[in-house]
């Protein structure tokens, strides 16, 4: 689906019109919910809305007395359902059916519901940012992909996948909960929850609208190259933190969300969007990519192979080449370490009154840095509070390198291209 449907901009929609569904179990939501406290009830002056489904509850208590933590709620027995799926779990029909218990909730004043796993990372400003955009009375049912090949062919290139979850509106959902359990059973043999979800929006006529915010991340180990090179559009979720290594170096898996969220707390709209400009005197490339890292490259390159995905990350799952390919443009990393981008890393972000300022400081490298980039250990970033309008197409940002005589610190300022202005290397 291409086309929107906009929403009146005298009613919004705001966090308080969205309830969540999450799929966790017993034994496994002790050692997820630090993941889901990174980004429940963190906007100022909201309560979100929504439970926790699980099999049973784990022996220790909730712990969410101060609204840190989403309620939890157990599941209803689902043994009269048929799987038949080899070596799967039937949790997956368990899963399925948070869907309908979570519009069994009866919570008013919903436009729509938000599905994800325990290990789902939501960014809810960008949520409903992205959301806004859509008539919340028609049907949709938004999501994303998997980053792998392979994964999109099996299961599906228009099936939204559940961990980096996908959201249903409230005129569809409550169809959708209705026909949900008879439409279950038509399908024993498929492997999980997102897959059922799928086949029964397909059997309603319902398409998937793509939102490429929503991360799957089918990938294993560093996915710097994926974050660094994020679409124009906002982040609105992240999956299997788990499974990859932590975002910024020297930090643990938790830390380095916390402080990611640090930078999404002051400009949540931001965070991710990549910014390219070319430094003139010193023909070097810089990639900004907003409120993580900054790459210098001590070359021009063209701004189609800087916006590439940088394979950083190994697949998901060894195999077949199918299992290696992407559904994204790549870019090798070259073999020579001398050769690659300088990355710099947030250190810290704060917001003023007229400016955000961010600074990067530059991670060590195993080579010999060529001059002048031996010397330079800090770069800063000014940039406005970023407040995306959907009635217009997404257009890059422009980015100019600051004069200056500090020989270690190198200052970039953001600001909206000109009517006619290219980003191109000189």
């Amino acid at each position: 689906m291409s086309s929107l449907q906009l929403v009146s901009q005298s009613d919004p929609t705001t966090i308080d019109h969205l309830v969540f569904g999450l799929d966790s179990a017993g034994a496994l939501w002790p050692l997820r919910k630090q993941y889901t406290k990174l980004w429940w009830n963190n906007m100022p002056n909201v309560t979100m809305r929504g439970c926790v489904f699980v099999d049973t509850l784990p022996h220790e208590q909730n712990g969410n007395s101060d609204g840190s933590l989403p309620p939890l709620c157990v599941s209803q027995d689902t043994s009269q359902f048929p799987y038949t799926y080899p070596g799967g779990l039937r949790s997956a029909i368990r899963q399925t059916r948070t869907v309908k218990e979570t519009v069994a909730l009866n919570h008013s004043g919903v436009r729509w519901y938000v599905f994800g796993d325990d290990d789902t990372i939501f960014f809810p400003h960008n949520l409903v940012k992205t959301l806004s955009k859509y008539d919340h009375n028609l049907w949709y049912y938004v999501g994303y992909r998997s980053e792998n090949y392979d994964a999109a062919q099996v299961f599906g290139f228009e099936m939204a996948f559940g961990g980096g979850g996908f959201a249903i509106t409230s005129s569809l959902a409550q169809v959708f909960a209705k026909v949900l359990d008879s439409c279950i059973q038509r399908y024993p043999h498929l492997y999980g929850a997102d897959a059922r979800v799928y086949s029964c929006m397909t059997e309603l006529g319902v398409g998937l609208t793509h939102e490429p915010g929503f991360h799957q991340v089918d990938l294993r180990g560093n996915i710097f190259g994926l974050l660094a090179a994020h679409p124009l559009t906002p982040l609105v979720s992240l999956h299997h933190p788990q499974h990859t290594d932590p975002i910024f170096p020297s930090m643990t898996t938790e830390k380095a969300l916390q402080h990611l969220f640090e930078a999404v707390n002051v400009d949540s709209e931001r965070v991710l969007q990549q910014t390219v400009c070319y430094e003139k005197r010193l023909s070097w490339t810089i990639s900004v990519s907003w409120g993580y890292a900054v790459q210098v490259f001590q070359n021009n390159m063209l701004l189609p192979d800087v916006l590439r995905v940088q394979r950083t990350f190994r697949q998901w799952l060894q195999g077949n080449v199918l299992k290696g390919i992407y559904n994204f443009n790549i870019r090798e990393l070259h073999p020579d370490l001398c050769e690659r981008p300088t990355i710099f890393y947030l250190d810290k972000v704060s917001s003023g009154k007229d400016a955000i300022i961010s600074s990067y400081k530059k991670h060590f490298q195993n080579c010999s840095y060529k001059e002048p980039m031996s010397k330079l250990e800090v770069i800063k970033v000014v940039t406005n509070k970023l407040d995306l309008d959907f009635k217009q197409t997404p257009r890059r940002h422009c980015c100019d390198v600051l004069p200056s005589n500090a020989s270690d610190l190198m200052e970039i300022a953001i600001r909206e291209c000109n009517y006619e202005e290219l980003i191109y290397m000189n």
